[in-house]
């Protein structure tokens, strides 16, 4: 393949644009080329056929990235010849595959025993995928165990954002890839899962980019800095996949549990310590919450304390949290410093007619701010104006939920409440600006350099 000028495509995240895209054509090997680039690839790069492709040739577009790896590989490969080694990845893959199939996932590639898959349709298909994964992981252990061979447990990551898929190398070698910092986070949530004694971990992005996240079972389990990020990233186990008695015991135990992390994360150990005690006598399996309760005896021993530790505090307006739009500008602003007060009124809780009297501001500035949003992308023909559309109509629905739940609640859950509102609100909003809106700035400047470039070569 030689190389040539590289052809940028930009595609909006609609799942029906995705459908539509005719089948790649994969000449001259025919379909033998899909078991080595996926004909999706192809499609996502609007080419249909491997002989298209040319160095550099990529599109951007929002995805959810997917990483799954064996616990504990190391050990167990070493029990094993190469030969053996080779059957049991093969086995173990061949039960992947379908489900990741099922849930229109794109296997990248296979790292070793590691797999990373990319759904560019939606976030609920990727973690409907990694169920999927979970439950043909347990038919799997089931048919070792019967030839006496030991289970074997896997961690999966997801996270959603926008991404570059494309070709890179050089003239003789190349490959497709997907190149952004959506794929690195990722990777560390399916790190994370070792820490955290769970199988399957997604970051706020994903949870925020659900149609319904409450058709599954989700519960928050962390907030974690990562190398690079301004804001800490929130974490969440789906525990759909768990064990049913498991399961029904997390659902069980899940306001308990969430209130318990709330009162550490704001450093009032011995509430947390009652309310995990409390989590553990009903749901004796529960990791996450063996983890909690041993910081928290870490921390009577030490005094240090293994969170972010900025819970309750304010986020400031900055210039780097600007797009570069005035009029957009102008309202984040003011949107940040309505959040901020609304976040310590909660906290203090003296009055509720001061929540409510922020809580009416928050409710009409958002959804006028969103429409203005809305109708500035539409203007510039922005391709990912129905992802913000999804996630805008996301966070009205769940701020209304948690406005009722401060009305009803707040004199007796103040910590959990207050707490609520740094994941929902806080966090949404600077990671929905930083990140999303921000892509939407970069947009609105390569523009206008394309524009002056343009008129310059007149």
């Amino acid at each position: 393949m030689r190389p040539a000028t590289a052809e940028v495509h930009s595609i909006p995240m609609d799942r029906s644009s995705v459908r539509r895209r005719r089948p790649a054509r994969l000449a001259p090997a025919g379909h033998a080329y899909s078991r080595f680039l996926p004909h999706q690839f192809l499609g996502l790069l609007g080419k249909t056929d491997v002989s298209d492709i040319r160095l550099g040739d990529n599109v951007e577009t929002m995805m959810t990235v997917l990483f799954a790896d064996i616990r504990g590989f190391t050990s167990l490969s070493e029990s094993m010849t190469p030969r053996e080694n080779f059957r049991f990845i093969n086995s173990y893959l061949r039960q992947m595959e379908p489900a990741l199939f099922r849930s229109r996932g794109i296997i990248d590639k296979y790292i070793g025993d590691a797999i990373m898959a990319l759904f560019p349709t939606s976030a609920d298909d990727a973690v409907r995928g990694a169920i999927g994964m979970l439950e043909a992981l347990r038919r799997f252990n089931r048919t070792r165990r019967r030839s006496g061979e030991p289970s074997i447990r896997i961690g999966i990551g997801l996270n959603t954002g926008p991404a570059m898929a494309g070709a890179i190398g050089g003239p003789r070698r190349m490959e497709t890839t997907v190149i952004s910092d959506t794929v690195n986070l990722a990777s560390r949530l399916e790190s994370l899962t070792k820490t955290y004694g769970v199988p399957l971990l997604i970051s706020e992005h994903v949870l925020n980019s659900l149609a319904d996240s409450t058709a599954y079972d989700v519960r928050f389990v962390d907030r974690v800095r990562v190398r690079g990020k301004e804001q800490p990233q929130s974490l969440y186990e789906v525990f759909d996949a768990d064990p049913p008695a498991l399961r029904a015991a997390k659902r069980d135990t899940k306001d308990l549990f969430e209130e318990a992390l709330a009162h550490y994360h704001f450093r009032e150990i011995p509430a947390a310590c009652r309310l995990l005690r409390r989590c553990l006598a009903r749901c004796p399996g529960d990791r996450v919450a063996r983890v909690y309760r041993d910081r928290c005896a870490r921390y009577r021993e030490s005094g240090v304390h293994e969170g972010t530790g900025e819970a309750g505090k304010s986020v400031p307006w900055g210039p780097t949290r600007r797009i570069g739009h005035a009029l957009i500008d102008e309202q984040h602003r003011n949107l940040f410093a309505s959040v901020n007060r609304f976040a310590r009124a909660a906290g203090r809780a003296k009055t509720g007619a001061q929540i409510e009297e922020i809580s009416a501001f928050l409710r009409r500035y958002v959804v006028e701010h969103f429409a203005t949003e809305e109708r500035c992308m539409l203007k510039a023909r922005y391709p990912l104006l129905d992802v913000h559309r999804l996630q805008h109509a996301r966070f009205a629905r769940d701020f209304s939920i948690l406005d009722a739940e401060l009305r009803e609640r707040l004199a007796t859950h103040r910590i959990f409440l207050q707490f609520k509102i740094q994941l929902l609100v806080v966090d949404w909003l600077v990671n929905h600006t930083m990140k999303l809106d921000g892509h939407f700035g970069r947009y609105l400047a390569a523009r206008g350099r394309g524009r002056a470039a343009t008129r310059g070569g007149r």
